[in-house]
C-alpha cells in the first residue's frame, strides 16, 4: 500500500467528514479509497466505449412539454436492445422522474443517455455506470423489420447439473 498526501479546502474536507460519520467509516483513508474506487469505476466506463455495462439513467421530466412524453417513448422504443425496465414516478402536476436500467456497450449507453438528458423538457438528468463483466460472446444482432438493425445480449446462467441418481437393484 502507498501512502499519499493530498491538500483538501476547507469546505471539501467538512463535506468529506460529514460523509464519513453518515455512512460509520472508521478512518478518512477508507473513505477516501471508496470514493477513488468509484470514480475509477465511473471514469472507465465513460472512458472506455467498448466496454460492457450497466446503468442507472435517472432523469425529471415535465410532462406538459410539447411531444415530450412521446419523443422518449419513441427513443426508447428506438433504442429497446439498450433499455432493460423504466420506472415512472409522478412527482406533480407536471413533472415525472423516471429511473431506467441501460444495458450494453459503454459508449452506445453513453450516447443515448446524453441524448434522453439532452431532450427539450428535461430538467434533470444524471447516469450512474456500473461495469459489467457479460462478455460480448452473448451478444448478437437481429432485425425487426423497421429499417434497421439491433445488437444486445442475453445473460446466461450457468444451470448446475443434478447428479445422475443411480438405480438400485
Amino acid at each position: 500500500m502507498q501512502r499519499v498526501t493530498i491538500t483538501l479546502d476547507d469546505d471539501l474536507m467538512d463535506d468529506l467528514d460529514r460523509i464519513i460519520e453518515a455512512r460509520g467509516y472508521q478512518n478518512r483513508s477508507e473513505a477516501i479509497r471508496d470514493l477513488a474506487r468509484s470514480g475509477l469505476e465511473q471514469a472507465a466506463v465513460e472512458v472506455a466505449g467498448s466496454r460492457h455495462c450497466v446503468a442507472a439513467l435517472v432523469y425529471v421530466y415535465d410532462h406538459h412539454a410539447r411531444d415530450l412524453p412521446k419523443r422518449l417513448t419513441q427513443e426508447f422504443h428506438d433504442h429497446h436492445d439498450l433499455s432493460q425496465a423504466t420506472l415512472h414516478v409522478h412527482l406533480d402536476e407536471a413533472s415525472c422522474l423516471e429511473v431506467t436500467v441501460l444495458k450494453g456497450r459503454g459508449a452506445e449507453v453513453q450516447s443515448f443517455a446524453n441524448h434522453v438528458i439532452a431532450e427539450r423538457g428535461v430538467r434533470h438528468g444524471h447516469v450512474v455506470y456500473v461495469p459489467s463483466t457479460e462478455s460480448a460472446a452473448h451478444s448478437h444482432v437481429h432485425s425487426h423489420g423497421h429499417g434497421h438493425a439491433h445488437s444486445h445480449s442475453h445473460s446466461h446462467a450457468e444451470t448446475p447439473r443434478r447428479p445422475r441418481r443411480r438405480k438400485v437393484s
